[in-house]
């Protein structure tokens, strides 16, 4: 049996994220909530993006959500906020490379997502049919 690269480095690591307690369960938290994921997709974008800047691309997220989400992917070394001192503050936002690489994994379910739409829009459909009958 072949195992992946990943796969053999993750049955050496001390972490394990399916336990309660494990520090590594917090980091896929964050990477997986609602706006974590989409506010990584919009940063890898590859620039620099203004606090406003990503309200507007990140559709539906509310001042507060996006501040909080920011924070989160922050502490988690996910993303870098660089405060100018200007008037009014300019506040810009970057990737970190631990957040380059999240940003990569999370592009990939957000991709699956968008080519799998079709399909899953119909299996709700099927779903919702049968609970209503």
């Amino acid at each position: 049996m072949t195992t992946t690269p990943a796969a053999r480095a993750a049955a050496t690591l001390p972490f394990d994220a399916l336990s309660a307690d494990c520090p590594s369960r917090s980091v896929v938290d964050r990477l997986t909530s609602r706006w974590g994921v989409l506010v990584l997709a919009a940063l890898r974008r590859g620039r620099v993006m203004r606090f406003s800047e990503l309200r507007r691309t990140v559709e539906g997220v509310s001042e507060k959500m996006l501040a909080q989400t920011l924070q989160g992917l922050e502490r988690e070394g996910l993303v870098h906020r660089e405060a100018r001192p200007v008037v009014p503050p300019h506040v810009e936002y970057t990737l970190t490379p631990p957040g380059e690489e999240a940003a990569v994994l999370v592009i990939g379910l957000v991709a699956w997502a968008e080519a799998n739409t079709e399909a899953i829009v119909q299996a709700r459909a099927s779903y919702d049919g049968r609970r209503t009958a």
